[in-house]
């Protein structure tokens, strides 16, 4: 028997219903998708940046030490210097009295 026109038209609607829940369906699932990739991606630039400035500190860190061992060391070579011209003047002038003392012998 056939079909009666009101009977094909709600055959339309709910196929149409269901065409249009289903596109709902794929979009909220690929608004899903998208957005676990956004929060992967950040994840991932977050744990970068994260690791760059470990990096970071870690070699100012070091430059900072290299730097402070640098100037300790030219500390002490200075230091040394200074002492191996006062044991120099000192020795000079333990000459010199020497020397005045055998001129007034």
């Amino acid at each position: 028997m056939r079909k009666s026109v009101k009977s094909r038209a709600e055959e339309q609607f709910a196929a149409t219903q269901k065409k249009d829940k289903q596109a709902l369906k794929d979009m909220e699932k690929a608004r899903q998708e998208r957005a676990e990739k956004v929060e992967r991606l950040r994840a991932l630039r977050l744990a970068k940046e994260a690791t760059d400035k470990e990096a970071t500190d870690k070699e100012a860190a070091d430059k900072s030490a290299a730097e402070e061992a640098a100037a300790a060391a030219k500390k002490a070579a200075a230091k040394k210097a200074a002492a191996k011209k006062a044991a120099a003047k000192k020795a000079a002038a333990k000459k010199a009295a020497a020397k005045k003392a055998a001129a007034q012998s």
